[in-house]
């Protein structure tokens, strides 16, 4: 079991950005926003090196195939964000507040989610490379035909996640607080459990092979 590499994020000093709405595929470096609105706004395609996003709204923004890269996202809060086929590279998500957001086909490595709650993420087909969970809640997380290699999630609660077809390879889930599989349960090849949870999930996995327990 290799454990993931974290990322190293060292922001330089930062100008506060001036409060303009985002432009589609515009470059973003070395700025910090702080409690800026952005709902229903599109950055499609934008780059986001070395900044800081704290407590930003984000109903509703398209940010569909943007780049974030050496960045910091604090507090941040949205539902139906759009990052479907975006890339996430050494990047920093903590105490965030999202429901519904759309990530599917998205690229994450050197990822760290800790603290906050995201409800109902779509992650379908997206590639998660050294990423790690920690203390936060995943609420009916799709990792449908998702590839998953060093990931781990530490002190989360997973209800109803969906590892249906999902590839994995190092991914460690002993230290979450609780796991609860809807779908994809014959998918934990590559996955390590531990023995408490082996006992919680037998059931499920009785159930996939065909035994009855009575």
């Amino acid at each position: 079991m290799r454990a993931a590499r974290r990322p190293e994020v060292r922001l330089p000093e930062l100008v506060a950005y001036d409060g303009g709405e985002l432009e589609e595929d515009g470059d973003y470096d070395g700025l910090e926003f702080a409690d800026a609105d952005w709902a229903r706004q599109s950055a499609r395609g934008a780059r986001f090196m070395d900044c800081a996003l704290r407590r930003c709204g984000l109903d509703a923004t398209v940010l569909g195939r943007a780049r974030i890269i050496d960045s910091v996202l604090s507090g941040v809060r949205g539902v139906g964000t759009d990052l479907s086929g975006a890339s996430l590279r050494d990047v920093e998500v903590s105490d965030a507040r999202l429901g519904g957001t759309q990530l599917h086909g998205a690229v994450l490595e050197r990822v760290v989610v800790r603290g906050g709650k995201i409800d109902f993420p779509n992650l379908r087909r997206a590639k998660l490379r050294d990423v790690a969970f920690e203390g936060c809640v995943l609420i009916e997380a799709d990792f449908a035909g998702a590839v998953l290699e060093r990931v781990t999630f530490d002190d989360c609660t997973l209800a109803r996640i969906d590892f249906s077809e999902a590839r994995m390879k190092d991914v460690d889930l002993r230290g979450a607080a609780a796991v609860d599989i809807a779908r994809g349960i014959d998918r934990l090849s590559g996955a390590v459990i531990s023995t408490a949870q082996l006992m919680d999930l037998a059931p499920a996995f009785a159930a996939q092979i065909g035994v009855r327990v009575e």
